[in-house]
């Protein structure tokens, strides 16, 4: 059997991989801050209360799962940092929660889980990340969001190096303008259209895919 980590699993894109992991039989490790909304679900769905930044809490559920092997871990939990988006309403509280949450957190949990994903036979490390991190499509604005995104890209790029003698595939992937609670009503996918197409690629990485920058249909992003 196969085995996912989810971080960010009760709502959004989060909720829907662990759905759609579990719908192919997959064990998943659904964490969450709140995880009640992972009782409805079917499937073998194993909810962790985790906050993401309580790198203590991180460390005990990585000791917790001891020695089992987690095939695919998906550092999905972010927030938008909406509050410090323009010159003007720069804030610097928000600024750092942002960067905790999408830069920090994710990282922590890639050191904590490393040798569960080596471990493993897929071996693949992926985080979430935005189009809106990517240096050559700025645009201006979204302070905050862009340079916590741009961070995480530049630490997935650092651990496909440093993890290469693990055999890990490390990745990033854009999911798309998507319509969740971040994206706004706006937004040109669905949850449904994003999630199965990413999942298609997460499926698909190789070896030459570490250190690459994905859209969700699986084509190139440049930093």
């Amino acid at each position: 059997m196969s085995t996912v980590l989810i971080t960010g699993a009760a709502r959004g894109l989060g909720l829907d991989f662990v759905k759609q992991y579990a719908a192919r039989d997959w064990k998943v490790h659904a964490c969450a801050r709140e995880p009640g909304a992972l009782k409805g679900p079917k499937g073998d769905i194993h909810p962790h209360r985790l906050e993401v930044t309580d790198y203590a809490a991180v460390k005990a559920l990585a000791a917790a799962l001891g020695d089992e092997a987690i095939d695919v871990l998906i550092c999905n939990a972010g927030v938008a940092g909406a509050e410090a988006t323009v010159l003007g309403s720069i804030d610097p509280a928000v600024w750092r929660q942002t960067f905790e949450v999408n830069a920090l957190a994710p990282l922590m949990m890639a050191e904590a889980f490393v040798e569960h994903v080596a471990r493993s036979k897929e071996r693949k490390l992926v985080a979430i990340s935005s189009r809106l991190g990517s240096l050559t499509h700025n645009d201006g604005g979204r302070y905050a969001y862009r340079a916590s995104k741009t961070a995480l890209n530049m630490e997935w790029k650092s651990l496909s190096r440093d993890t290469a003698g693990k055999g890990l595939i490390c990745t990033v992937l854009h999911p798309g303008w998507v319509q969740t609670d971040m994206g706004g009503k706006a937004a040109t996918l669905t949850i449904e259209q994003s999630v199965p197409a990413m999942i298609k690629v997460i499926d698909g990485l190789k070896p030459a895919d570490n250190g690459r920058f994905l859209n969700y249909d699986g084509s190139e992003i440049p930093w």
